[in-house]
């Protein structure tokens, strides 16, 4: 009994390692990520947000609401999932709300000093 314990916490480890490794690997993809999604919520705040800018901010946040919580950022999941559904309507719903969840995204995946 005591190696299965002492195999479940190694493959624990190894698998938390691995996940480690792989969001510092996708690191940049997840800032340029959260730029386009700043940029997006800038012109949205202003009424100049395009139809293929608002595609690509609604493409990008469901991309990360869905990868997100696998690296245990499950708050940045959900932010995702709202902004996802801001963008979904033309012109974006409550464009007013877009920024500040911008933000809170940042702070919830710990990348609000990037």
């Amino acid at each position: 009994m005591k190696a299965t314990r002492r195999s479940t916490t190694d493959v624990a480890a190894q698998t938390e390692a691995l996940l480690a490794d792989l969001w510092q690997r996708n690191l940049p993809i997840v800032k340029e990520r959260l730029h386009t999604l700043d940029r997006a919520a800038a012109l949205a705040s202003t009424g100049t947000l395009s139809n293929d800018a608002r595609e690509e901010a609604l493409n990008i946040s469901h991309k990360l609401a869905g990868s997100l919580g696998m690296f245990g950022y499950h708050r940045g999941t959900e932010i995702a999932r709202e902004l996802e559904l801001l963008f979904r309507a033309l012109p974006p719903a409550s464009p007013d709300r877009i920024t500040p969840l911008t933000t809170e995204l940042r702070e919830a995946t710990r990348l609000s000093d990037s």
